[in-house]
């Protein structure tokens, strides 16, 4: 088996090489405790999305993130990633890593000459940025302060925060109404709804309208809007989980025997003797974890959701010592 991953979530390879099962899927830092997924109006199902529901959504995200900016609501932060690169014009792209492969890999596509770089002073001078904070797979943070400055010094910045949610004063989104700078946000990770495919760019309306009218009339579905709207709105929700989710990955710690690197509550980062074989011993217990090609040593695990689930990420990682 290859120790190349191109991302998590990738359960078929897990099942080639370890057999079919009940997996737990740790590699993608999605919550696994999601929304409650509210009862839907059959409409939802049947009629096109209105614009009436679709403001509506867009409003709720806004107080959810505290802006005031423009707002596309399309398919997923994924799509965003692979979009807005076409809409810029090419030139040199610097991105913060190691990070989300996608950022490179989407702007080398349309046509930009991208540079990988260790901290975001090395991005000044750059037609375009990208940072994604909190940083996967290490969990670096920035300052909302720090990537402002940073904003003076390229050309268009895009910050993805895509794991901000569990942090959310980090965000950028109260500034993500100014030119050249646009915020991604994920709605499946947090609330742990990954295949509803929901996301939003934050920025000036006038930098959003491309995108906005490639993503066409109706960017979103039906589903996705009302549960977005409820998940959005349900403040009491989004404190417990905070809450919850730092006291799991505190959890988490106790029982993996590696050092911890980095991480966000929603996933960590372990420093191993050979992540390779980490991700076997865990595999035969059918949980499956995240290594990467370019730091043989690092394991991601997001955390596990029912106690039933912990109970058998405990008893396979006595298999890690």
């Amino acid at each position: 088996m290859s120790a190349a991953r191109d991302h998590g979530g990738n359960l078929d390879e897990a099942r080639v090489h370890f057999g079919a099962g009940d997996w737990i899927d740790l590699s993608t830092g999605i919550n696994r405790l999601p929304y409650p997924v509210p009862a839907l109006e059959s409409s939802c199902w049947t009629n096109l999305p209105t614009r009436a529901a679709q403001s509506c959504l867009i409003e709720a995200a806004r107080m959810a993130y505290g802006t005031t900016a423009s707002i596309v609501p399309v398919a997923g932060a994924q799509m965003a990633i692979q979009l807005l690169p076409r809409l810029i014009r090419p030139g040199l792209a610097r991105v913060v890593s190691p990070t989300y492969n996608e950022h490179a890999a989407s702007l080398a596509a349309a046509g930009w000459r991208v540079e990988a770089v260790a901290t975001p002073e090395a991005c000044a001078g750059a037609d375009l940025a990208v940072i994604v904070n909190p940083n996967n797979p290490d969990g670096r943070r920035w300052t909302p302060p720090a990537l402002m400055a940073l904003r003076e010094k390229v050309g268009t910045l895009i910050v993805d925060e895509s794991f901000v949610e569990p942090d959310p004063l980090l965000s950028l989104a109260p500034q993500a109404g100014q030119r050249g700078l646009f915020i991604l946000r994920s709605f499946g990770k947090f609330y742990g709804l990954a295949g509803l495919r929901l996301g939003f760019v934050l920025g000036h309306s006038d930098d959003l309208a491309p995108l906005r009218a490639l993503a066409g009339p109706w960017p979103v579905s039906g589903a996705a809007i009302e549960i977005g709207c409820a998940a959005l709105e349900d403040t009491t929700w989004q404190s417990h989980t905070r809450a919850r989710l730092e006291r799991e990955a505190a959890r988490l710690d106790t029982l993996v025997p590696f050092p911890l690197v980095g991480g966000t509550s929603l996933f960590r980062l372990y420093e191993t003797p050979d992540a390779a074989l980490a991700q076997v011993a865990l595999a035969k217990h059918h949980i499956w974890s995240r290594i990467f090609p370019y730091q043989p040593r690092w394991l991601r695990l997001g955390l596990p959701g029912a106690e039933a689930e912990w109970q058998r990420v405990e008893a396979a990682a006595k298999d890690l010592t």
